[in-house]
């Protein structure tokens, strides 16, 4: 029990899970290359577009014959994309375990007012994946950013499937193996695992998807901001750096600059190296301390960027009140900044440990946490 105040604080307090902490070492003088007042259309606008998606492609392993775009509106403007322009030929299975899943669920049955079948599961918990059709499209995300909870892997995903399966990966993606093999659709943003700015969203198409595109028309009407194809082609200008409408490039100048970290600290292996061992910290403190715990159930499906944890000491009253306590101690000593849970989830704390966090700053944070339980419960039981 950590009564007194602790001794040494996280260098980097920032433990949002979005945007998320930049890279280690990071300063705005690493900007200065950024073509800044030139068209994205020029030559040096092109080159760097097509480097920031060469470079993700290289990272993350992405196969020779898939397709990755630069797309307006964050992740949720990919996943928006996707879902208007190739749903709606079969019917889809919707899933959802967290409020991002909902949000897509709701989509899908109110707005584009599809045939499909919804698998839900509450917080902490994950759906039946094996249990899904896929002859059918599936619509799902592999790590839930507001439940902590992620897919073990894609083996339950078959590889004869006649369905496209559409991922949003934002909090998986340079964070988590990802099966290319078994993912026609995945999208993701630059603010999550590589603390990107916020604004763009990345679009990556299977062959499979991109025939999808080729050969169907949807019922409804398109908006131009999510138009993939043209006199029944791809677009595919879009795919090596030729944006649907203008980015920002300081921003594309940001990510290149993650980007070159990435590599230089082992690439894909070790974003998730760094990642593991900051949910490793978090873990040891957990099976140490009785009054606080996961709220994902099951080991095997615990996040590794977006922990969230719950308090468990009987003698909480009111959960939802005590967290933002202590969620605001925390932020008043500076220690860590934006650590509530997301609004619509279990009352808790959710910590990003993705691969910018350093694990000395998570190690450091830990006894804070205990110290700022500690002062809360005390306060609760003053006031009873």
């Amino acid at each position: 029990m950590t009564t007194t105040t602790p001794s040494t604080r996280p260098a980097n307090p920032r433990f949002s899970s979005g945007p998320c902490a930049k890279i280690p070492g990071y300063s705005l003088n690493a900007l200065a290359d950024a073509p800044l007042g030139r068209s994205h259309r020029a030559g040096v606008g092109k080159a760097k577009l097509k480097a920031a998606i060469e470079t993700t492609r290289d990272i993350l392993g992405i196969p020779a014959d898939y397709k990755i775009g630069i797309v307006p509106a964050s992740d949720t403007g990919a996943v928006e994309m996707a879902m208007w322009s190739l749903l709606g030929q079969r019917p889809v299975e919707m899933v959802a375990w967290e409020s991002f899943g909902e949000g897509w669920v709701t989509d899908a049955v109110k707005q584009l007012k599809l045939d499909a079948n919804v698998h839900k599961a509450d917080y902490g918990h994950i759906v039946d994946m094996a249990a899904l059709d896929y002859d059918r499209d599936v619509v799902f995300t592999w790590n839930g950013t507001t439940s902590g909870v992620r897919m073990p892997n894609g083996d339950m995903i078959p590889a004869d499937r006649d369905g496209l399966t559409i991922c949003d990966a934002t909090s998986a993606a340079f964070a988590m193996d990802l099966p290319w093999d078994k993912l026609d659709v995945t999208t993701f943003s630059w603010q999550k695992v590589l603390g990107g700015e916020a604004a763009h969203g990345m679009l990556v198409l299977s062959p499979r998807a991109v025939a999808r595109l080729e050969s169907y028309t949807p019922a409804w009407p398109m908006p131009k901001i999510f138009r993939l194809t043209k006199g029944g082609k791809l677009i595919d200008g879009i795919f090596v750096g030729e944006t649907i409408n203008t980015p920002s490039m300081l921003a594309v100048e940001d990510y290149l600059v993650a980007l070159d970290w990435a590599k230089s600290i082992g690439g894909l292996k070790g974003l998730i190296g760094r990642a593991d061992a900051n949910t490793a910290a978090i873990t040891a403190f957990v099976e140490a301390h009785d009054w606080i715990d996961f709220l994902a159930v099951d080991p095997a499906t615990r996040s590794n960027t977006s922990v969230c944890l719950k308090f468990t000491d009987t003698r909480i009253t009111d959960g939802a009140a005590f967290a933002k306590a202590v969620a605001k101690r925390l932020e008043t000593e500076g220690v860590a900044l934006d650590i509530g849970a997301y609004r619509d989830a279990p009352a808790g704390l959710r910590i990003w440990c993705g691969g910018t966090v350093e694990t000395a700053d998570v190690a450091a944070l830990m006894p804070w946490l205990d110290w700022a339980f500690n002062a809360e419960i005390n306060a609760v039981l003053q006031a009873a």
